[in-house]
């Protein structure tokens, strides 16, 4: 992709995380779900990489190579006109020269943003020192801007969705990392596993930056969370699961019943997926 109009695409995704109504990211998997979310007016598109891993056969939590995921980020983004940012999990690299080569290899996908955990799939310590994941956020801001795209950070902490510590303290530790993690170059700040409206009031008001919820079934609507404040709303694997949830009642319903009516529930026609992807 064209440097200068990837660039533009960088502005114009980074500049919808402060608009008047919050950012709502579907989140796709392959390219026929990313061109169904762009035909639907979503002004942006994120990958999952749960869906994606298990899509490809691994499961997830950086079982898939970096080589494999962004092998798939780059046809999805080749395929869309509006802005698509990356899931890269936690960077595929306990290194930071390996974090900046993440950041240069999403750049050569043509996507323009990524998401960056700090957890680090270890049970005994589950998230990196803070000073290791701030660097590790420094690392990927280096490596993007010398890639020609400042790519839109969504830094993600896992406090609340690891169970980090006494519950009483999880509120005040994530936000002393996101709002570290801002101040290492982040763009948009990620909080996954809350759902009570009290706490995310309370993230919105002590994180100084855009927050990102990821929504799903038993949360707030989109509605709500945006009269909360919150800037980004994503939906992570939902989608995904939705679907493979559809494929296992169609395969129940032809092995035991020998019937097809599981096809015809919102199925598009062939020439409208085929249209999808031309």
């Amino acid at each position: 992709m064209d440097r200068a109009i990837q660039r533009r695409r960088a502005e114009i995704f980074r500049d919808l995380h402060h608009a008047e109504h919050i950012l709502l990211l579907p989140n796709a998997w392959d390219v026929a779900t990313a061109r169904v979310f762009e035909a639907a007016g979503f002004p942006a598109v994120a990958t999952t990489s749960a869906g994606i891993a298990n899509a490809l056969g691994y499961p997830d939590g950086e079982r898939i190579s970096r080589e494999e995921m962004t092998a798939v980020v780059e046809r999805i983004a080749q395929h869309l006109s509006v802005p698509v940012t990356a899931d890269m999990e936690a960077g595929y690299s306990d290194t930071l020269e390996g974090l900046e080569e993440t950041a240069r290899l999403v750049v050569a996908t043509g996507a323009v943003g990524l998401n960056l955990e700090d957890a680090t799939g270890v049970k005994e310590s589950p998230l990196y020192d803070m000073a290791v994941a701030i660097d590790r956020v420094r690392a990927v801001r280096k490596g993007s801007v010398a890639a020609g795209v400042p790519l839109v950070i969504n830094a993600r902490t896992d406090v609340f969705l690891a169970q980090v510590g006494e519950p009483g303290g999880r509120l005040e530790h994530a936000v002393r990392r996101a709002n570290a993690y801002k101040e290492a170059g982040a763009d948009c700040l990620f909080v996954p596993g809350v759902r009570d409206a009290g706490t995310i009031a309370q993230l919105v008001r002590e994180i100084d930056g855009p927050i990102n919820v990821l929504a799903g079934p038993g949360g707030p609507s989109v509605g709500e969370l945006e009269q909360l404040g919150v800037k980004r709303v994503s939906v992570g694997p939902w989608p995904a699961l939705a679907a493979l949830g559809l494929v296992q009642r169609i395969a129940r319903e032809l092995k035991e019943r020998g019937t097809y009516d599981a096809f015809a529930t919102g199925a598009l026609s062939y020439s409208e997926a085929n249209d999808l992807v031309s």
